[in-house]
């Protein structure tokens, strides 16, 4: 049986049993449902949420009615004011029509949430989708992440993709109050680019380039304390993570350096999945970016989930392996979504990972089963528990079809409320008739580190020499809307 080293005052080699296809015992919340019922949309369905926390409220955002191009019929939005105990649901409008046959736009991608604590104002970026200029990104705001307007537009374009938003909430950074939006361009080779606002998300600066005008997808913008703006973002052709960063409040740009290359597996079965950065900063402004990626896998198997860290954006750890099972378990693990307490920091972080896996990764469309799975670690990432089932199995033909392959999200996320993490994510059930059954869920109670008695380490491990994706070189531009 394949073997993993615990963590603990004394180190000793521990049997680790892998995901099994049980269905999983953590309870589960449905924070959402999809209720349209217009055509170009496949019912009922909601993929790819992210989620923001302060304090004890928590803001996620996601895709309601898959359409098969690209978007959905409107974004919802699942909030709850009282760390993770009820949750109150919704739609925003002014976007779409179907939401409302009055509304400019066709359908809606690629939310996120930020939160801005000088201006007090909850926002939720989005894609619009239409034809024609149209503004390349827009932003709702809310007073209680309940109650939201109709959104401001950025920046008139014919073509914008993989957006995200945040805001500097450092009492002490002399940009306390700015957000960022960052988008990037695919008529342009995919050319980023990220606008700045400086009064609550109500108006929005000309966007701007970074130097040397960078190409990529996929950006996260995180903001440490001293108000350094990092981002990191895959390259043009997902290849490589990249990292740029801002020193000056969003008035220029650095130039990319590179985290690490990618070597990934082509996950089977024909999902929807890439190598899209998922990041998270702690309290002193240490950045943690997590990728899936098969080097530590003989022959580029299957995909583990890796991570490289930073405190200045510029100069990044060697990744390491999350030892969520042992490199021979034949388990792929794919689409991270990863969180950061923000009350703690450094060797004492706490970090929580959801995530999507195939209990066993030689599988094809048919017998493909998809699960959820949870990690934690309270020492920065050192250490990581034991993996728990969140959600799962899934058959691939509950999914709803994408041009990308059947999706649950190109992104997912976890964040943390009063120490407690939630992760949000796409869960479906078999179809009824033609109708499927997809929903936004998160676990009842928050999750932590200190539920688990063990802990596991990859120290130590090498990636497999000359390691080298299996997924063919993609084409650019590439549009994941």
């Amino acid at each position: 049986m394949p073997k993993l080293c615990s963590s603990s005052s004394l180190v000793i080699l521990v049997s680790f049993v892998p995901f099994s296809s049980a269905p999983a015992q953590v309870a589960l919340k449905q924070l959402s449902r999809d209720k349209f019922t217009n055509t170009g949309s496949q019912h009922a369905t909601e993929v790819e949420p992210h989620i923001f926390g302060y304090g004890s409220t928590m803001v996620s955002a996601f895709q309601v009615g898959r359409v098969y191009g690209g978007g959905s019929a409107d974004i919802g939005f699942a909030t709850s004011t009282d760390a993770g105990a009820t949750w109150t649901a919704g739609y925003l409008p002014g976007i779409t029509q179907a939401q409302n046959p009055a509304n400019p736009y066709q359908y809606a991608s690629d939310p996120a949430v930020a939160y801005d604590a000088k201006h007090g104002v909850w926002l939720i970026e989005s894609l619009p989708l239409g034809s024609g200029q149209i503004p390349a990104v827009l932003v709702s705001r809310s007073a209680d992440g309940i109650h939201w307007g109709n959104p401001v537009g950025l920046a008139l374009t014919s073509s914008s993709d993989k957006s995200w938003i945040v805001c500097d909430n450092g009492a002490s950074s002399p940009y306390f109050g700015n957000c960022y939006v960052e988008w990037d361009d695919p008529a342009a080779g995919e050319l980023i680019q990220m606008s700045v606002s400086t009064d609550g998300g109500r108006t929005w600066e000309s966007p701007l380039a970074t130097a040397g005008r960078a190409l990529g997808l996929g950006g996260q913008p995180l903001v440490q304390p001293n108000g350094t703006v990092v981002v990191p973002i895959n390259n043009s052709s997902q290849g490589a993570i990249l990292a740029f960063s801002s020193h000056d409040g969003g008035a220029s740009w650095s130039s990319p350096v590179t985290v690490s290359r990618i070597r990934e597996h082509l996950d089977p079965g024909g999902i929807r999945s890439g190598p899209l950065p998922s990041a998270a900063v702690d309290m002193n402004g240490t950045v943690y970016v997590t990728w899936e990626d098969c080097r530590f896998r003989s022959g580029c198997t299957a995909n583990d989930i890796v991570m490289s860290t930073s405190t200045d954006g510029a100069t990044w750890s060697t990744p390491a392996r999350i030892p969520i099972d042992a490199t021979t378990s034949g388990i792929d693990h794919f689409i991270p979504g990863l969180g950061a307490d923000p009350q703690t920091a450094g060797s004492s972080a706490h970090l929580a990972l959801t995530y999507y896996y195939y209990s066993q990764g030689n599988c094809t469309a048919s017998t493909c089963q998809l699960n959820v799975g949870f990690t934690a670690s309270e020492d920065g990432g050192a250490t990581w528990t034991a993996p728990v089932q969140l959600a799962g199995p899934m058959k691939l033909a509950w999914l709803p079809a994408t041009s990308n392959g059947r999706m649950v999200g190109d992104y997912i996320a976890t964040a943390f409320s009063q120490g407690r993490a939630y992760g949000v994510f796409a869960v479906a059930k078999a179809n009824s008739g033609s109708t499927f059954r997809e929903a936004i869920y998160t676990t009842a109670v928050g999750q932590s580190a200190v539920d688990s008695s063990v802990t596991f380490t990859s120290a130590g491990e090498i990636p497999v020499p000359d390691a080298i994706s299996d997924r063919p070189p993609r084409e650019t531009p590439i549009l994941i809307r």
